[in-house]
């Protein structure tokens, strides 16, 4: 299941953070700047990441949830669900791609370069320009362990600054991506449920939820959340397996459960589903301060 190598190196399996991927991933990464205190598992699988928690290979899971530009990451809303998990905290990683290659290669002797679905439309715009032809590659930190291993001077990788530093590969231009804004939100994941005190700060809280199959049920459901003017920052439908009749919904929102709106707009809202699942009220992250001011209008003195 995870990396046997990581998991020996680990003193304490309590301060392991599982991750799907290999070392150099950008969940790799995400653990680095995330938890700095934790020692990094590689898994195979989201669902061996799970594992590694719940069965005492690892203290916490970094799993990602969603992209700005690729949108959410399949399966996840299935399985945090169904766990014995909760999510205890939010991290917010840049997606910094750079292109690189064994050293000695230049721009010129590429030919090929090697990366994740996701990673290679990304980067058009250099693919285009070099003329070069983009061959995918189940995963970033993958794709650069293999030009590492091939030393051939004409393929080149694209992936995060931590896996050329991880593979030894030279990096031939840096952030390389089309679009600046390419972030990945992950979510922090521990089998107990660790809340903040409502007084510790700004909190989110996510819930799933299930509403009744009856006309204006999620209208109703969302109106108490509407009255008490609470933000809800991510609302998303997916249909449970082997179900094409309801469906189930994924929620983030601001505040915390002891807040007396948010307990109200909880509570107003359970009267219209079938059912509600708070998955973990967690310190809300600092970049979601900071985006939002970068939207906001200066003031203007007059």
């Amino acid at each position: 299941m995870a990396d046997k190598k990581a998991q020996d190196s680990a003193d304490d399996p309590r301060m392991n953070v599982a991750f799907q991927g290999q070392f150099g991933a950008y969940s790799h990464l995400a653990c680095k700047e995330g938890l700095p205190g934790y020692n990094p598992l590689p898994c195979r699988t989201f669902e061996d990441a799970f594992a590694a928690v719940t069965e005492g290979q690892a203290g916490r899971a970094m799993i990602p949830i969603e992209n700005s530009l690729a949108g959410r990451v399949a399966d996840i809303h299935h399985l945090i669900p169904t766990s014995d998990q909760y999510i205890i905290g939010e991290h917010f990683q840049a997606v910094n791609h750079q292109l690189m290659a064994p050293h000695g290669a230049t721009l010129d002797d590429i030919r090929e370069v090697h990366s994740h679905i996701h990673a290679l439309p990304q980067c058009r715009k250099l693919i285009k320009e070099l003329g070069i032809d983009p061959v995918v590659h189940a995963d970033t930190a993958g794709a650069c362990e293999m030009v590492a291993e091939r030393g051939d001077k004409s393929i080149a990788a694209i992936g995060s600054p931590l896996a050329a530093e991880i593979y030894d590969l030279n990096i031939l231009r840096e952030n390389v991506q089309d679009m600046g804004n390419n972030v990945t939100r992950f979510i922090i994941l521990a089998r107990e449920r660790i809340t903040p005190h409502p007084k510790d700060g700004p909190a989110m809280t996510t819930v799933v939820f299930q509403v009744r199959s009856v006309p204006a049920s999620l209208y109703k459901t969302l109106g108490g959340f509407a009255t008490a003017n609470i933000n809800i920052t991510k609302l998303e439908s997916y249909i449970e397996p082997g179900s094409f009749e309801q469906a189930q919904f994924y929620a983030d929102f601001e505040g915390h459960p002891e807040d007396q709106r948010v307990a109200w707009a909880l509570e107003e809202a359970q009267f219209f589903c079938t059912r509600l699942q708070i998955l973990g009220t967690y310190p809300r992250h600092p970049f979601r301060h900071d985006k939002r001011q970068s939207y906001e209008a200066p003031h203007v003195k007059g």
